[in-house]
């Protein structure tokens, strides 16, 4: 009977007290529910980061209250993230379907028609070439002197003068009559029938001689230097000295277009008082001739008897310059 007694009140007292800790609890939790929410700062964690020992040993890591990551506030800052703000690259460009590309515009105006350019002539090429030449010529000199001593210089080096000396003549030639050529008195003959000595130093350059009519036609307008020797045997001549006049004698011409009258000619005139048997008349000089034209040689007997030209007569011509 003492212990339910005693046993009675206590049971009373630890019913009031459960009743006063739950009734205290409840207060707690309202509080905590009407006290505004604080943002709490997001933590990330980088993916490398390693746990020290301790750390590892207890099996998990401490996070303080600072590093919590609230779920709820991130999803909504994520889902009121300014749009705009996103870098160029990342938002998506529209590009323009491909088509078929379109006709070709109008041709544009013709421009303006420009300067005429500087005329270049043979003569200028010429004398850059020269130049170029000399140039280089002075240049190998130079490298000479720093490369040998003054006792071992070459001789001589090529001056600009005896360069233009070795140019290439293009149209030359030197041929000799084949046979004697008979000249009635008072008559004008053409010479022809030429041919190129088989002897060293005769020489035909270029196409423009024609050795069977004798006449040289010019390639090209230019200056020409001809020359001729006519070699005469005047012996019906002599045979009828007494009959010989003042006006007698022989003219050796080189003439253009066979027009000696008309053209500029080349012109000699020997009298027929020679004593010996054969003599000789030479005629040279210079003719400008266009690219066309042929000169040739003519013997005009003005004598009262007929006299011959001997063969071996030459006849010789050059182009000069243009």
């Amino acid at each position: 009977m003492k212990m339910r007694c005693g046993a009675g009140p206590l049971a009373v007292v630890a019913a009031v007290f459960w009743t006063q800790c739950i009734l205290l609890d409840g207060v707690d939790a309202k509080k905590e529910r009407k006290r505004p929410k604080e943002a709490t700062p997001q933590h990330t964690e980088n993916y490398n980061t390693t746990l020290s020992n301790s750390e590892e040993v207890g099996g998990g890591t401490k996070i303080s209250d600072s590093q919590r990551v609230d779920p709820l506030g991130s999803w909504m800052d994520f889902v009121k993230r300014p749009v705009g703000n996103f870098p160029g690259k990342c938002r998506k460009r529209k590009r323009p379907l491909p088509g078929p590309p379109g006709p070709p515009g109008p041709p544009g105006p013709q421009g303006p028609p420009g300067s005429p350019g500087a005329e270049v002539t043979q003569e200028v090429l010429l004398q850059e070439f020269k130049e170029m030449i000399k140039e280089a010529t002075e240049r190998r000199a130079a490298a000479l002197d720093r490369q040998t001593s003054p006792s071992q210089l070459p001789v001589a080096l090529l001056t600009l003068e005896g360069m233009t000396s070795y140019r290439r003549i293009e149209e030359a030639f030197h041929c000799k009559l084949k046979g004697p050529v008979v000249v009635d008195k008072k008559t004008l003959v053409e010479l022809q029938n030429f041919q190129t000595p088989p002897a060293k130093g005769a020489f035909l350059r270029g196409s423009g001689m024609d050795q069977s009519t004798g006449r040289f036609t010019a390639p090209v307008t230019g200056i020409y230097q001809f020359s001729a020797n006519v070699h005469i045997d005047h012996n019906e001549v002599k045979r009828s000295k007494s009959h010989l006049k003042a006006r007698d004698n022989v003219r050796v011409l080189i003439c253009i277009e066979s027009l000696c009258h008309r053209y500029t000619s080349l012109e000699m005139i020997v009298g027929l008082e020679s004593n010996s048997k054969i003599f000789t008349v030479s005629v040279q000089g210079l003719l400008e001739l266009q690219a066309g034209q042929y000169t040739s040689i003519f013997v005009d007997n003005a004598a009262g008897a007929s006299i011959t030209i001997q063969n071996g007569s030459d006849f010789m011509g050059v182009l000069l310059g243009v």
